[in-house]
């Protein structure tokens, strides 16, 4: 199944994007300013995030999950 991500600078991203679950873990950065979310993967290591795509509703979420085949994916302040 193909999806259609575009990231922050609006740059095609999704798939393409390696998840290593040794070194990293799943997250949704989440502004407790502006409410902005985005999804992307946490280094476990030295905490360095590399951001997949934005989140603007539930949908974006299952998208994402599914994309990764992830259960459940944590949200950071």
């Amino acid at each position: 199944m193909k999806f259609p991500i575009f990231g922050k600078q609006g740059k095609k991203t999704g798939p393409d994007i390696k998840f290593d679950p040794e070194t990293q873990y799943a997250v949704i950065r989440s502004s407790i300013c502006t409410g902005e979310k985005v999804a992307g993967f946490k280094n476990k290591k030295d905490g360095h995030f590399t951001d997949v795509m934005v989140i603007r509703s539930s949908e974006d979420e299952r998208i994402f999950k599914e994309m990764y085949g992830l259960d459940t994916v944590r949200t950071e302040y």
